[in-house]
């Protein structure tokens, strides 16, 4: 079997895995159910990956990475807070939805991770919201944002960003972007600076 088929091969076996653990959860799905489901016997799935655990694993890290990777080039770039978080949560969201299935193992059985992987994730869970702490820091420092307590701004917007997940319909009204621009506004609508207005004040 050539490289390029092996490949697809376990992208497929990835995909139909990430839909059965989406469905049952981690615990329930057995590799010979993931066979199954793929119409192949249970023996040839070991042709492409060691275990159920590595397919949890390149799910989870997979994403982990692309949303890494992709909030550390927005941070990378000259522009103001406002613009820079715009741009992280249009990333986040696009990654979520690209793949749900996938998406929803990763927001949802990354704690079926075993050592020493488990704190690897966590690392990169951590990592995450650091950056995204950098830019609510620099939008307060800019005089954009109110001066909030940055790790709970940090988790309030990943819980929201993160629970598209549970409605999001890849048919519905709205694609990825427009979603991103409605949870964007929203979310700014929180951070940004008030205007105070001295109710005592006479011209």
């Amino acid at each position: 079997m050539s490289d390029s088929l092996q490949i697809n091969r376990k992208e497929q076996l990835i995909e139909v895995a990430a839909k059965l653990f989406q469905q049952n959860g981690y615990a329930a799905s057995s590799m010979r159910d993931i066979a199954a489901a793929m119409g192949i016997e249970a023996a040839s799935i070991y042709h492409h990956v060691k275990s159920k655990e590595e397919i949890l694993e390149t799910i989870c890290f997979d994403i982990a990475d692309k949303l890494i990777t992709a909030i550390a080039e927005v941070n990378d770039i000259y522009f103001n807070a406002e613009q820079k978080l715009q741009l992280a949560i249009k990333n986040h969201v696009i990654i979520l939805t690209l793949n749900p299935n996938q998406s929803e193992v990763f927001l949802h059985e990354w704690r079926n991770l075993s050592e020493p992987k488990l704190a690897e994730f966590k690392a990169m869970r951590d990592k995450y919201e650091q950056e995204l702490r950098v830019i609510l820091s620099e939008g307060i420092n800019e005089d954009i944002f109110d001066a909030v307590d940055t790790k709970f701004a940090a988790l309030t917007i990943l819980s929201t960003v993160n629970w598209i997940n549970e409605w999001y319909n890849p048919n519905g009204s709205m694609d990825a972007t427009q979603i991103a621009t409605k949870l964007t506004d929203f979310i700014l609508g929180g951070l940004r600076k008030k205007l105070v207005t001295d109710l005592n004040y006479k011209p």
